[in-house]
């Protein structure tokens, strides 16, 4: 089984609407977790680092563990939450002072004391000193005193995390300063697209919740991942629904994370249905990560469910997984016409129920990544601008004025940024910087990332001296 890393693993469980995501939010210092009380809001296990008293640990949240799971959703949930006990180095159970002791709490006592971590009873909702005493019932838990704390407001925190740090196993090997930091891959798509179902094709476990039900994914759930040496943080995220249709507040929020996934990713993969035409939704999608200025991969899932006359023959062959599922030019033409603005991003079959074209997708999402951290020269640069301007030069406008481009560099990367030092920046048409770009990918790898410009007025004079 995968860890989420090398440091010890704090879970926190407990059954619905305890505070655990709260508690989550608080031990890390950020609002990660969504938390609303609608009761079984978690679902998938969320990690994060923090730090306490010079020790590094990794706290995991958990969905809401109850008695008689009904439901497929809810029955994952309760498997998320034992995977979450089972990997634990220390266990937080957080119980509900406000409706004291229930025999859920109990049920869910059995079930912590077979796990194999110390356990620190966690008395939540203590909003003011009248609670404490409240809280002393669930002595009869067996887990000893419990620990008075207000998620909400942070009280007691502080001695929580020193209790912690106290029952932390020995440190693990420090990673050494300078080691690369993961690669950040955000999992992104409309609901119901297969974007968890691939996360968990890739890990090789059933990491994040799946059900046919679109919006099951509520929260941006990272996992860590090695593949031949590189180190990547997938993130899952919600099905991003078009903006006006977003109203519940669990949904609202869903999106927010969805889209600071995207925001923090080096690689964001497009999941899209390869049984459906592309969606305006897609398109939207497709426009937000290019505006974020992230790299993209066209993941084109549930490849194995097309008919075989719409599927190349090497797809074909693909059952087994170990070939790749190539996309025939028909097909291909068909994704990339309404996604052209991102017409830049390299599109992989995929499906998730078959194991088709993971290694496939590797590959690109590492060759996009690279190209996204690309820096070109600025002697190579400038004389590809120069050659270019030779060969086509810049439309005139009404007056006859037409745009000089002195000097180029690129100063910034993740996207390539350049900066081009000209006469008259309203000089530049949306045709002819589409000819520059096109002119920059021609003859350097800038696959699957945006590139921007950066207009400079500088006189000609001033380019003289």
């Amino acid at each position: 089984m995968s860890r989420a890393s090398d440091q010890p693993v704090v879970a926190i469980v407990g059954r619905p609407n305890v505070g655990k995501s709260a508690l989550f939010n608080r031990l890390i210092s950020r609002r990660l977790a969504i938390v609303d009380d609608t009761p079984g809001l978690t679902r998938d296990r969320m990690y994060a680092s923090t730090e306490w008293r010079g020790r590094q640990f990794t706290v995991v949240d958990t969905g809401g563990l109850i008695s008689d799971a009904q439901d497929n959703i809810t029955s994952q949930v309760q498997a998320q939450a034992a995977v979450a006990l089972e990997e634990a180095d220390v266990i937080l159970f957080v119980v509900d002072t406000r409706l004291g002791l229930v025999s859920e709490d109990r049920e869910i006592a059995d079930l912590v004391r077979r796990a194999r971590g110390p356990v620190l009873l966690v008395a939540n909702k203590i909003d003011d000193g009248t609670g404490e005493a409240a809280a002393q019932e669930f002595y009869a838990l067996g887990f000893g005193d419990p620990m008075p704390v207000s998620a909400h407001h942070g009280r007691g925190i502080g001695d929580l995390l020193d209790a912690i740090v106290e029952v932390l196993p020995d440190a693990a090997p420090v990673i050494p300063n300078g080691a690369a930091a993961p690669m950040a891959v955000a999992i992104v798509g409309r609901p119901n697209v297969g974007k968890s179902s691939l996360i968990n094709a890739i890990l090789g476990e059933d990491r994040v919740v799946v059900d046919p039900t679109p919006g099951t994914t509520r929260d941006a759930v990272d996992s860590l991942y090695e593949r031949d040496g590189r180190r990547f943080a997938l993130i899952d995220t919600a099905g991003l629904r078009r903006r006006s249709r977003v109203g519940a507040a669990v949904e609202f929020y869903s999106a927010t994370r969805a889209r600071r996934a995207i925001e923090r990713a080096d690689v964001a993969v497009l999941v899209v249905d390869a049984t459906e035409p592309v969606t305006d939704q897609d398109q939207r999608i497709a426009r937000e990560i290019a505006d974020a200025g992230c790299g993209v991969v066209i993941a084109l899932n549930k490849w194995d469910r097309v008919p075989p006359a719409r599927r190349s023959k090497s797809a074909e062959r693909a059952q087994s997984g170990a070939a790749p599922a190539r996309i025939d030019r028909t097909r291909e033409r068909a994704v990339r016409h309404p996604l052209r603005f991102a017409g830049y991003a390299p599109i992989v079959a995929t499906s998730a129920t078959a194991g088709w074209g993971i290694a496939e997708l590797f590959e690109a999402i590492t060759r996009v990544a690279g190209a996204h951290r690309s820096r070109i020269g600025t002697g190579p640069l400038n004389r590809l601008i120069g050659d270019a301007v030779a060969s086509h030069q810049p439309p005139a406008d009404a007056s006859g004025r037409r745009l000089r481009i002195f000097y180029a560099t690129q100063p910034e990367t993740s996207p390539p940024t350049m900066v081009l030092f000209v006469n008259n920046p309203a000089l530049l048409t949306e045709e002819y910087r589409r000819y520059l770009e096109r002119a920059l990918r021609s003859a350097f790898d800038l696959t699957g990332v945006p590139v921007r410009f950066v207009l400079r007025r500088r006189r000609e004079a001033e380019v003289a001296t």
